[in-house]
């Protein structure tokens, strides 16, 4: 019986030095995992396109890679704004139909050219992306930088509009050109909800000189604006997406002849694979930023609002590598 005893407690022993030895190996492969955690890792789709509706997200095109985008407004849903029945209800006409393809050239710069219908523009663009969010918030917010050149090719009675009678004034192609310049600022909690402010400059070489007659303002050739946007996910591939745009602009305050106001859209943003759609309602007519954010003259509330998409379809640039044969 003694050395049953015995037997029994080099056993017990025994399992409880290896067993400790276990536990202990355990704890150090856990400290190990915690302090081998990856830091500073990139947030991942803080938008989904190259834009919420309107304006710009901070999103670039990846490396080798081309974007190409149709987006499209239709007329004013609204009778009192034109629409109605006899229309139905804007899906007759086309205020505005953009065409662009942009390029990934490295994965934070990326180059685009497109052709708009309205004003007949036809632009060049850049965005390049400076910072990216982390999820450790070493780098809380997203940023990049856009701009935007377009040029004016409609004749010059069009583009003039006789609003020029000076003899002095001479016509040139310089005055067909317009610019924008923005700061993108985005940050994304959690996977849900996603936001974007955009302070935006905007200049046009040409104007024509009216005036508010309420305030006595002259309309100028540049102008200061601020966007702001935001993505709720509903779902792993549906979300609620709005933008809207405040334009700093005295010649724009309550004017009774020349009506505006700032440019607001919400929509649903649907992905399905390598497409991306957005169907959306916004009062601007136009689809850049140099047409909507100077012109945009329909009222929300008198059913100036129309019904537009985007679509958007993402194309690999790079060298493909053939498939593998299969075995026979």
């Amino acid at each position: 019986m003694k050395g049953f005893y015995k037997k029994a407690i080099a056993t017990i022993f025994l399992a409880s030095v290896t067993g400790g030895m276990f536990a202990q190996d355990d704890l150090l492969s856990l400290l190990d995992s915690t302090t081998t955690k990856k830091t500073h890792e990139k947030v991942i789709a803080t938008f989904k396109g190259s834009k919420v509706i309107n304006m710009q997200s901070t999103e670039t095109v990846k490396k080798k890679t081309m974007d190409f985008a149709v987006s499209h407004r239709f007329g004013n849903i609204g009778t009192e704004s034109g629409g109605g029945g006899h229309t139905l209800y804007g899906f007759d006409n086309s205020t505005d139909i953009r065409i662009s393809f942009d390029f990934g050239i490295t994965n934070d710069l990326t180059l685009g050219i497109a052709r708009s219908k309205q004003n007949e523009l036809i632009d060049g663009l850049v965005k390049y992306r400076i910072l990216t969010q982390t999820t450790d918030n070493h780098i809380p917010v997203s940023l990049a930088f856009y701009g935007d050149m377009s040029y004016d090719p409609r004749i010059a009675s069009q583009f003039y509009n006789g609003t020029v009678s000076s003899p002095d004034f001479h016509q040139t192609e310089i005055h067909r050109f317009a610019y924008t310049s923005q700061l993108l600022i985005a940050r994304k909690f959690g996977w849900r909800l996603s936001v974007e402010l955009a302070p935006t400059y905007q200049h046009r070489n040409f104007v024509a000189a009216f005036v508010n007659p309420d305030n006595g303002a002259e309309e100028t050739n540049d102008l200061f604006s601020i966007g702001g946007g935001f993505r709720f996910k509903l779902t792993k591939r549906l979300a609620i997406i709005a933008d809207y745009y405040y334009t700093f602009s005295d010649y724009r305050m309550n004017n009774s002849t020349n009506p505006f106001y700032n440019p607001l859209a919400i929509g649903v943003e649907i992905e399905t694979g390598g497409h991306v759609f957005h169907l959306n309602f916004t009062n601007a007519s136009g689809i850049i930023e140099n047409n909507y954010i100077p012109n945009t003259n329909d009222n929300w509330l008198k059913g100036g609002y129309k019904f537009g998409f985007n679509i958007s379809r993402v194309f690999n640039l790079g060298k493909r590598h053939p498939r593998p044969k299969k075995a026979l």
